[in-house]
C-alpha cells in the first residue's frame, strides 16, 4: 500500500490516494483469464458485494451520468459511475466518485501481459479517503481487496486450464424447504416430459448453483455450449419446465448498442413495439430477428431474485465490444490492439453519430471524433488503434463489433420451434400488430391425387392416413427444429430458422416415405415446395402466422411439384452448404411462370425415385 501526505483542497483538507498494485501470474492462456477477469458483473458477485441502484441523468451535450446507491452494513453509500474503460484481451479499469462514505473515489484497474503459455497480470486498487475516518479503513479496505482478488484469480486461472466449468462460485441461494421440494418434484416431471430430454435434474442443480446473474436471465443456447448439449433439447426443457412452473419466460427487448434488455414482458402481445435505453440516451425499435429476445428464470415460489446491478457495462457485459476508452478534450491515444476482419461499428458512448465499416486484414484506421461525426482516417500502427478527440468536451470512444450475440435466442428463432407452438400456442402478436422477419424458409407439402384416395379407400379411412400422414411429417420437422405453422386440408406448411435443416427435413420426408407407406392403409406421394426469405409475422386465428411473397412463392413451388420431388427455389438452392445435399438427388434446374408473379421463377427440382399416384 503507498499512502501520502495531507493535501489542502477548497474544500478542506484531502487526503492522497492509498494504493495497492497486486502482482498475478496465471498459467492460463490471456484470452481465457480475460474472459473471466473482464466479467466484472459476476466477480463482484462472487466477492460477495451487494447489488446497486443505478439512476441515470442525461446532460444538455447527450451524455449520462450514472449515479449508483447501495447499503454495505451500516452505510448507504452514494457514488457517480464514471465510464468503465477497456481494450480486450489487454486491460480494464473501473473508476467510481463517492457522494457519501469513508472514500472519496475508488479506482480499480487490471493489465494483462502475456508471458509464455500463460501470462502476468497486475491488479491495481485505489481509495482516496474522506478525512479521518476513511484514512483509517483504507489500509484494511485495500487488504480485504487483495484477498478478494487473489482467491477470485486462483479461481479464474482454475477456469482457464480447464478445471472449473464456470470462472467463479458465486454465493449460494438461501432456498426454503418447501421450495428446495417443489423444484425436487417438477424436475422429476421435467424429466418425465416428452420436452424434458431427462434435463430436470441438470437444470435443478443450475438454479441452486447459478449465481443471481445468470439465473435472473437464462439462456438456453449458452447452457447447451456449456453442457455439450443439442440446442433444441435445452430450448425444449426450458420451455416444458415454464408450463410446469419451475422456470418463467420473458420477451426482451434488447437496446441494439448495449445490449441490456431495456423492455420486458412475460407476453408476446404486451412487448412494446420500440423502448428507450437511458444508458445509451437512445430510443430504438423492435426487429424480431435481432433484438427480441426469449429469456427464463426461476420462478418465484422457487428462487426468488433481487433487483438492481452488480457492474455497469463491464467488458465481459458486452463481449461485442473490443474497445471502450474515454478520452479528454483534444486528447489522442494510441491503444495496443489487434483486431480481426470483420463488420465493426464506431460510435460513442453518449448518444451522437457513429460509422459502419468493414475491416479487412492489415492496419486498423484511426478513429476520430470531430464536429462533422465519426471518421475511419489513415491506418493506425500494425498492432495499435489511434483514437482523437477534437471535441471541445470528453467523450468515450467505442469500437464493436457488429455481429450479434450469439447466445440470444432471437423470437423469430422460437417461433419456429414445434415445442413452442405446442406449449404456447397462446403467445401471439397483439390484433392488428405485424413484425417484419429478416429470414424464414417456408416448406409446403400436398398428397399428389388426394381425390382418388379417398375414392379408394373412403372418407373414414383417408381421413386417418392423411392425420398419420400429418404425424410423420412433423415428427420430421420437429427433428430438424422446425415446426408446423398450419394445415390446410392435405396440406402442412411448416417454417425453419436455419434453411438447411428445412431442405434436410424435405429431404427426410421423401427418403422415408417408403417405410411410412410399408404400414398405411394406402401408399402416399408427397409434393413438396420451399423458399427462403423475408415475411410478416402476423396473428391469424389466435396463432402465429406468415405472410408475404416469400409464402406465396414457397406455396407456388410446392404447386410445381409431380410428386415423389423436392421443388426448391434458386435462392434457396444457393445457400451456402446446400449444394452438398442436392448433389445427391440429381438436381435439375428449371423455370416457369407462377401464378401471381410477373417474372418467371427459377427453382431447382430433386428426385426421389419412381413417382406414384394419380393425378
Amino acid at each position: 500500500m503507498v499512502a501520502g501526505p495531507l493535501i489542502p483542497s477548497g474544500n478542506g483538507v484531502r487526503m492522497e490516494p492509498s494504493r495497492r498494485i497486486i502482482s498475478l501470474l496465471f498459467e492460463g492462456a490471456p484470452d481465457a483469464v480475460w474472459e473471466a477477469l473482464a466479467d466484472t458483473a459476476r466477480f463482484n458477485e462472487a466477492a460477495g458485494l451487494p447489488r446497486h441502484q443505478i439512476r441515470e441523468l442525461p446532460g444538455p451535450d447527450g451524455s449520462i451520468t450514472f449515479i449508483g446507491s447501495a447499503r454495505m452494513g451500516p452505510l448507504r453509500l452514494e457514488w457517480e459511475d464514471l465510464p468503465s474503460n477497456w481494450v480486450r484481451g489487454h486491460w480494464f479499469e473501473h473508476r467510481r466518485a463517492f457522494r457519501s462514505g469513508p472514500f472519496r473515489t475508488f479506482y480499480a484497474r487490471c493489465q494483462l501481459h502475456p508471458e509464455g503459455g500463460g501470462c502476468r497480470g497486475e491488479y491495481t486498487l485505489e481509495v482516496e479517503p474522506r478525512g479521518l475516518p476513511g484514512s483509517l479503513l483504507a489500509g484494511g479496505f485495500l487488504a480485504s481487496g487483495e484477498r478478494v482478488v487473489r482467491r477470485l484469480a486462483a479461481e479464474a486461472d482454475r477456469f482457464a486450464l480447464g478445471g472449473r466449468p464456470v470462472a467463479f462460485t458465486p454465493p449460494p441461494p438461501a432456498l426454503r424447504p418447501a421450495a428446495r421440494e417443489r423444484l425436487t418434484r417438477l424436475a422429476q416431471e421435467l424429466d418425465r416430459s416428452a420436452y424434458g430430454h431427462e434435463l430436470g435434474e441438470l437444470l435443478a442443480r443450475y438454479l441452486i448453483e447459478a449465481g443471481e446473474i445468470d439465473a435472473q436471465r437464462i439462456r438456453p443456447l449458452e447452457l447447451a455450449r456449456r453442457w455439450v448439449i443439442p440446442e433444441r433439447h435445452v430450448i425444449e426443457a426450458c420451455l416444458e419446465a415454464t408450463r410446469l412452473g419451475l422456470l418463467e419466460l420473458r420477451w426482451d427487448l434488447l437496446c441494439p448498442r448495449c445490449r441490456g434488455a431495456k423492455a420486458s414482458t412475460g407476453s408476446l402481445d404486451r412487448l412494446p413495439e420500440g423502448a428507450h435505453c437511458g444508458t445509451c440516451n437512445i430510443a430504438y425499435g423492435r426487429d424480431f430477428s435481432r433484438n427480441v429476445e426469449l429469456t427464463f428464470r426461476p420462478a418465484a415460489a422457487i428462487r426468488p431474485l433481487g433487483d438492481g446491478e452488480f457492474c455497469l457495462l463491464g467488458p465481459m457485459s458486452t463481449p461485442h465490444i473490443w474497445a471502450h476508452v474515454t478520452l479528454a478534450p483534444g486528447e489522442e491515444r494510441l491503444i495496443e490492439l489487434e483486431l480481426p476482419p470483420s463488420f465493426y461499428r464506431l460510435r460513442t458512448l453518449e448518444a451522437g453519430p457513429e460509422a459502419d465499416i468493414e475491416h479487412g486484414s492489415g492496419p486498423f484506421p484511426t478513429v476520430s471524433l470531430t464536429a462533422e461525426g465519426i471518421t475511419a482516417g489513415e491506418p493506425s500502427p500494425p498492432g495499435r488503434v489511434r483514437l482523437r478527440n477534437a471535441f471541445s468536451h470528453q467523450r468515450t470512444v467505442v469500437i464493436e463489433e457488429r455481429a450479434w450475440v450469439r447466445n440470444a435466442l432471437t423470437a423469430d428463432r422460437v417461433a419456429t420451434l414445434q415445442a413452442f407452438r405446442d406449449l404456447f400456442s397462446a403467445e401471439v402478436l397483439r390484433p392488428g400488430d405485424e413484425v417484419a422477419i429478416r429470414r424464414v424458409t417456408l416448406l409446403f407439402s400436398d398428397l399428389k391425387g388426394s381425390t382418388a384416395l379417398y375414392d379408394a379407400i373412403g372418407d373414414a379411412a383417408a381421413y386417418r392416413l392423411v392425420r398419420e400422414h400429418f404425424a410423420y411429417l412433423a415428427g420430421i420437422v420437429r427433428e430438424h427444429d422446425g415446426a408446423i405453422v398450419k394445415t390446410i386440408g392435405d396440406a402442412v406448411m411448416a417454417a425453419f430458422h436455419d434453411p438447411l435443416q428445412a431442405l434436410t427435413a424435405a429431404i427426410a420426408m421423401q427418403e422415408r416415405i417408403a417405410a411410412f407407406n410399408a404400414t398405411a392403409r394406402a401408399p402416399i406421394v408427397l409434393k413438396l415446395g420451399l423458399h427462403e426469405g423475408p415475411c410478416i409475422a402476423v396473428t391469424l386465428n389466435e396463432r402465429l402466422d406468415y405472410f408475404g411473397g416469400t409464402v406465396n412463392l414457397a406455396a407456388r413451388l410446392q404447386g410445381e411439384s409431380r410428386g415423389g420431388d423436392v421443388v426448391l427455389s434458386r435462392t434457396l438452392a444457393t445457400t451456402p452448404g446446400a449444394e452438398r445435399l442436392l448433389a445427391a438427388h440429381a438436381p435439375v434446374e428449371e423455370t416457369a411462370r407462377l401464378r401471381g408473379f410477373a417474372e418467371p421463377a427459377a427453382f431447382v427440382r430433386l428426385r426421389f425415385g419412381a413417382v406414384a399416384g394419380g393425378g
